[in-house]
């Protein structure tokens, strides 16, 4: 019977808690709806959609592929790396991964010195090839190694890039 009379009791106490004075809030509402409401304006006005001419103002139209420059007469089709050659140890790598650590002058030669990622330092000549894009050397100055890169020209041909080495520090 006591714990009837203990829960009847926080009842009552619990439901008289909502019973507070809301005149505070009855007149903030009624005073926001008693306000006059602002014009609101007009949506603009949208304007029909003109679609871009590209061939009419002597432009590609982007969304056409282009023909690639060895079928347009344009590049050499003839430009490809020569697959039957053997690989020299320097183009298992990737150039930038490469560090060119001096040059070297014999018999009038001149011969730069490059440390593959393995540790190994490699001398290598004009004529030589490095990296993985079928690189091949063309000059050797004290700083740096430049060198001619055949690589995939994204339409099934080839193209020259030139690419260097510099010297690190």
């Amino acid at each position: 019977m006591k714990g009837r009379f203990a829960l009847i009791t926080l009842s009552c106490l619990s439901l008289s808690a909502c019973l507070h004075d809301m005149t505070d809030l009855e007149q903030y509402v009624a005073g926001v709806k008693a306000r006059k409401t602002a014009r609101i304006e007009p949506l603009p006005q949208m304007k029909p959609y003109e679609a871009f001419a590209y061939v009419s103002g002597g432009r590609r139209d982007p969304f056409i592929p282009m023909a690639p420059a060895h079928e347009n007469g344009q590049g050499s089709s003839a430009l490809r790396p020569d697959m039957n050659r053997n690989k020299e140890p320097l183009e298992e790598f990737p150039l930038d991964a490469l560090k060119m650590v001096g040059t070297l002058l014999f018999n009038n030669q001149n011969y730069a010195m490059v440390k593959a990622p393995d540790g190994v330092v490699h001398h290598v000549a004009i004529g030589d090839h490095m990296g993985q894009n079928y690189g091949k050397i063309t000059k050797i100055e004290p700083s740096a190694i430049s060198l001619t890169e055949i690589v995939p020209d994204g339409f099934g041909g080839w193209a020259e890039r030139p690419a260097s080495l510099a010297m690190s520090e």
